[in-house]
């Protein structure tokens, strides 16, 4: 919330935003849809210990970002990746079953941790949840499109890097919808803000 009225004051104080962007960069731009998925918050999992199933278990990740298996205990697996889990498991479960052929698999049963907010000028504005990787101008879609206040050749895309920097990134809806600077209508990320002046 004061990252929003932040953002608001930098958009009222100075008669809009002046974000330096170079273009090149949009290319650049993570797309969660060309890398293994990130496990969340709420997200449903199914690890496997074959030939062992009383070491197996489906799991919710908890609030905590942690899970609990047999014998291992809890286990921090929010912002790690199915193949770093398995990993993990496997180094943990080595300390117990000395059998090789004990082969750790897991998959995400529930994507349940994906969730971005659309804020502003916008018809309904608010925090949206899917099981698909929205782009910009999908979220701004679901969220039932710009206003007719809107300055939709204004709008910014806030995103937190893993470092914690919150980054603002400018978005010209009217390009994007145009299909002449399609290159804008990136991939949301789990956090992410798309605010309508």
């Amino acid at each position: 919330m004061r990252k929003l009225l932040l953002l608001a004051l930098l958009v009222a104080g100075c008669g809009g935003p002046t974000i330096v962007y170079d273009p090149a960069n949009y290319a650049k731009e993570y797309d969660p849809r060309k890398h293994e998925y990130i496990i969340g918050v709420s997200d449903g999992l199914q690890i496997t210990v074959w030939r062992n199933p009383d070491l197996s278990a489906g799991v919710t990740v908890r609030p905590d970002g942690t899970v609990t298996m047999p014998l291992i205990g809890d286990l921090k697996v929010a912002g790690s990746t199915p193949s770093q889990v398995k990993a993990e498991v496997t180094q943990k479960l080595s300390a117990f079953v000395k059998d090789e052929s004990a082969v750790v698999t897991v998959a995400v049963t529930g994507v349940n941790s994906y969730r971005f907010t659309v804020a502003g000028n916008v018809a309904h504005a608010g925090i949206f949840e899917t099981h698909y990787y929205v782009t910009v101008a999908e979220a701004i879609a679901m969220a039932g499109g710009p206003t007719r206040f809107a300055d939709t050749d204004q709008i910014l895309l806030v995103r937190t890097d893993p470092n914690g920097r919150v980054r603002q990134i400018p978005i010209n809806y009217e390009a994007v919808r145009s299909r002449a600077q399609p290159e804008q209508d990136l991939v949301l990320m789990t956090g992410d803000t798309v605010f309508l002046p």
